[in-house]
């Protein structure tokens, strides 16, 4: 392959050559190619010496037309949106209405500051007369004119200065005459309340007359926030100003940060389209967020630059608030007064930066919850179960791990079941309930594997499916604040994490959500198999990339999502992944206080009562650990189907083993297919440590061969830990 890239003299003698050597071939004109601007900057040798030449760069394609999407609207947004049109609607007349309350009462402040400045008004406006009368403002011209000597001019003017005067006076004099007239017929034929009323508009125009320049009469009603006009010049300074490679780069071959559209107004708040240099992404500029508020003069919590949607890694919106998002009003939640839900439907739970909804849609999802102590947390989880609390159709299990009556509000008046605290009878209860839902969400896999197609035709539950009562696939939402608690348990945290991951992963289809909280995001606190599956990600501040990245998933933090970015005062807000779009977004929750919670769910607890639905803990029933399938022991029965002499055994022998041992345990695991088998052992000995592996047998007709299965000494030794962990707590 032969490239030529000519210069400005070099490539006239190299068309030149060409087009004589490819002429004689009879190949192309090179001139006429030319002039056509066809291709010529690289020719491809084929190696067939009479074959026509390739060009390796072809004419370009006609230009497409301009997407849609790149036009600007005709209207701004904020007028085609109905609750950004009220807002703006709602904040002019609050500014109209707070400045005329403000002047209004301070009127008679104003009435006496004027009464004082009127005799120095009065002296000002018979000083103007005066001067007007006998034309002062000419005496400099006159002196000038007398001082050079200047005999015609100085009597010209004079003349002039004489005739100015005889007219002035008579005006005076006329308008004396006049004035004292009006004021006889007044004093005579006008009330005593209306000569009052004139004589005060007399004070106080003379009040604004002797008003001194450096004080004014009245003060501002509204203080301007310092949140200046956004400008292109500001937005390249700042960004200049990260140290970012690609950007310094670009400045230093003259290259320079483009703006695809005007910088214009959006919401309380500034926009900016910005167009990166090369190379440079959007997530570059947000792992600096905290330096491009610097360069741009503004706080953090003002600051928010994002990749736009649906478009290359370096096209940025850059949008700078005029307040900091957790400091600024927040609208009032359409849920906090009145109201039910569809729990299938979406629902409004947290505000974006420029103060409109994020919606949440509770089904078919499981989600994870994760921040330091004290960022809020237990409120954002408590908000998302009074979300639930509702649809008066949900069954709701809270647990409050920490110990605290947080989810008190919620648990006593609403959910099924609901405990507080970490005592030995509490992990008790909540196992029990626990395994109680497995055996729950195997009943719905069945059931909805039974439904006819048209009547379930995506094969999960529906809002229509969840209102038939004799199906009882009702939603189902489990809220665990302070989750680690049940993961790290000497005696059930292998459990807990087994039950939790197979609802994480099977239940939002059979209608079960499962909501879990910690502060201290780890392999330990959120297993991989929980993390790993979990939809919802709601990330408040975190101190590190790894916790970062156990919530929000693996690599966000490289992709600049960095809740590490959020300061100690920036309570509520956080993350989120799982919503209505694809893109984490950064939200701020809705605060709803514990008094206001008790009457969130109150009103949960009258719709469940009038529906006949309210059941368990919240509807009086008795406080003990719920009546579930048979508690087992799974280490134990392993040891229990695999004897002494047998060291390794084949996965799918076990669960065949197993069934039998326990039919009510283990019996939908025999009902499992080829190698369902062997994954569903594989996930069950996970959380203790334990790894399936190829292992050498023998089928039934005799034949060797090489299959999954299970090593047992590694079930000694998992149980050997197990009661070392038990003794010590």
């Amino acid at each position: 392959m032969n490239h030529h890239t000519p210069g400005d003299d070099a490539e006239n003698e190299l068309f030149a050559r060409l087009a004589a050597e490819m002429a004689e071939d009879g190949v192309v004109d090179l001139a006429k190619a030319r002039a056509e601007r066809r291709p010529t900057t690289a020719v491809l040798d084929d190696g067939d010496e009479d074959g026509p030449s390739v060009y390796v760069d072809q004419p370009a394609p006609a230009p497409l037309p301009v997407p849609e999407d790149t036009r600007r609207p005709i209207l701004p947004a904020w007028l085609l949106s109905k609750a950004e049109l009220r807002t703006q609607l709602a904040y002019v007349a609050g500014q109209m209405g707070h400045t005329v309350a403000y002047h209004a009462i301070r009127t008679p402040l104003y009435a006496s500051r004027l009464a004082v400045r009127s005799p120095r008004g009065a002296a000002r406006v018979m000083n103007f007369l005066g001067r007007w009368t006998s034309d002062a403002e000419g005496q400099p011209l006159r002196a000038a004119a007398a001082r050079r000597e200047d005999a015609e001019l100085y009597l010209k003017l004079s003349r002039q200065r004489d005739g100015r005067v005889r007219l002035r006076t008579l005006i005076s004099l006329l308008a004396s005459v006049f004035g004292l007239a009006a004021a006889i017929v007044l004093l005579v034929m006008t009330s005593t309340a209306t000569l009052l009323a004139l004589a005060a508009a007399v004070v106080l125009a003379l009040g604004v007359a002797g008003a001194p320049a450096d004080e004014p009469l009245i003060g501002r009603a509204v203080v301007k926030a310092k949140a200046p006009k956004l400008t292109s010049d500001m937005v390249v300074r700042a960004l200049e100003s990260l140290g970012i490679g690609g950007i310094t780069s670009a400045k230093t071959k003259g290259s320079s940060i483009t703006f695809p559209a005007p910088i214009m107004r959006d919401g309380p708040g500034w926009r900016a389209d910005v167009e990166l240099p090369h190379g440079v992404t959007v997530a570059d500029v947000m792992g600096r967020r905290g330096q491009l508020a610097s360069g741009l003069r503004r706080p953090v919590g003002t600051v928010w630059p994002e990749q736009k949607a649906g478009d290359h890694p370096g096209r940025m919106i850059l949008w700078v608030g005029d307040q900091d998002m957790a400091k600024a009003k927040q609208p009032a939640w359409p849920l906090a007064r009145k109201g039910t839900v569809d729990l299938f439907d979406p629902i409004a739970f947290a505000t974006d930066q420029r103060g409109n909804w994020v919606n949440v849609t509770l089904m078919f999802i499981a989600g994870i919850i994760g921040a330091v102590p004290r960022m809020g947390k237990t409120f954002l989880l408590r908000l998302l179960m009074l979300i639930a609390a509702l649809d008066p159709r949900a069954e709701l299990h809270t647990y409050d791990l920490k110990g605290t009556g947080d989810l008190d509000p919620v648990g006593e008046k609403v959910s099924h079941r609901h405990r507080a605290g970490d005592d030995d009878e509490d992990i008790e209860y909540a196992i029990a309930d626990m395994r109680e839902l497995r055996a729950e969400l195997r009943r719905r896999t069945k059931v909805i594997r039974s439904l006819p197609r048209d009547v379930c035709p995506e094969s999960k539950v529906t809002s229509k499916l969840a209102d038939n009562k004799a199906l009882r696939l009702h939603p189902i939402v489990v809220g665990v604040d302070e989750c680690q608690v049940w993961f790290e348990h000497p005696k059930y945290g292998g459990e807990f994490e087994e039950i939790c991951t197979d609802l994480v992963k099977r239940g939002p289809a059979t209608g079960i959500v499962l909501l879990l909280a910690t502060q201290r995001p780890d392999a330990k606190s959120l297993p991989t198999g929980i993390s790993a599956n979990a939809i919802l990600r709601l990330c408040l501040k975190v101190m590190g990339q790894v916790e970062n990245d156990m919530v929000l998933g693996t690599s966000a933090y490289k992709q600049g999502i960095r809740a590490t970015t959020f300061t100690r005062d920036d309570k509520g807000l956080a993350y989120f992944i799982g919503g209505e779009g694809a893109d984490a977004q950064i939200v701020r929750s809705v605060f709803v206080d514990a008094p206001n919670a008790e009457a969130i769910a109150q009103r949960g607890r009258e719709a469940r009562e009038q529906a006949g639905l309210l059941t368990g803990h919240a509807g009086g029933g008795q406080d003990a650990a719920p009546a579930t399938a048979p508690a087992y022991d799974l280490l134990a029965d392993l040891l229990a189907v695999m004897g002494p002499d047998e060291p390794k055994l084949w996965s799918e022998t076990i669960v065949a083993r197993l069934a039998e041992l326990r039919p009510d345990a283990y019996g939908p695991w025999a009902g499992l297919e080829g190698r369902a088998k062997a994954d569903q052992i594989a996930t069950a000995l996970k959380p203790y440590g334990i790894t399936t592996g190829q292992v050498w047998g023998t089928t039934d007709a005799g034949k060797g061969a090489n299959r999954r299965g299970v090593d047992r000494t590694e079930i000694l030794k998992a149980v050997t830990e197990r009661d070392k962990k038990r003794d010590a707590g």
